[in-house]
């Protein structure tokens, strides 16, 4: 899969080494577009270091959780990442800008009892680990990669996709047929 991305770049003329031959006025600038193809492909266990690294980045841009959580996370993220990558039961894409990785997202088939919203269901999706590069941003990677997600929950027959979003994410879902839930969370341990 290949994404075109236009890129609008904002130049101080004082960052260019030599402007239009002739200098440029103190203080000028001007907007550089440029256009780019960005390409996905499958994560594979490969993947494992930079997956838990986007995963780290995200929860370290919400800002709810310590430093020293997510350094405790990570090594134990990667090894459950292999498992359930081997198993089958995660899948992954990487957007990659010449080899360099743009942005990357994941999807969870989660063991599920019937419930009503899916009386004979047995499993559901989950999406995870949607992580965009500042520079890669309001470009459609995210949406793109909600959408893949979503049709790999429709390639294995579930009925009910769920996630757990963040405020500046919680845009894209919503414009992909997302809506708020009743959940709530206990965490042993952590006040009340």
């Amino acid at each position: 899969m290949a994404f075109e991305v236009r890129l609008l770049r904002f130049w101080e003329f004082s960052d260019i080494p030599k402007c239009f031959d002739g200098g440029c006025p103190a203080g000028s600038s001007f907007i550089f577009e440029q256009t780019m193809t960005l390409t996905t492909r499958p994560a594979t266990l490969a993947d494992a270091a930079l997956i838990t690294a986007h995963r780290h980045a995200m929860f370290a841009e919400m800002g709810k959780y310590a430093p020293q959580s997510l350094e405790r996370m990570n090594p134990h993220f990667t090894p459950w990442l292999e498992r359930v990558m081997a198993a089958g039961r995660y899948v992954g894409w990487i957007v990659e800008d010449q080899g360099q990785p743009a942005a990357s997202a994941g999807f969870f088939e989660l063991d599920w009892p019937p419930h009503p919203l899916d009386p004979a269901g047995t499993a559901r999706g989950y999406l995870l680990n949607f992580w965009v590069e500042p520079a890669y941003r309001r470009r459609g990677l995210a949406r793109a990669l909600v959408r893949e997600a979503l049709a790999e929950s429709r390639r294995r027959g579930l009925l009910v996709t769920s996630l757990h979003a963040s405020a500046a994410g919680r845009p894209v879902y919503e414009k992909e047929g997302f809506r708020a839930s009743v959940e709530m969370l206990f965490v042993e341990g952590r006040p009340s």
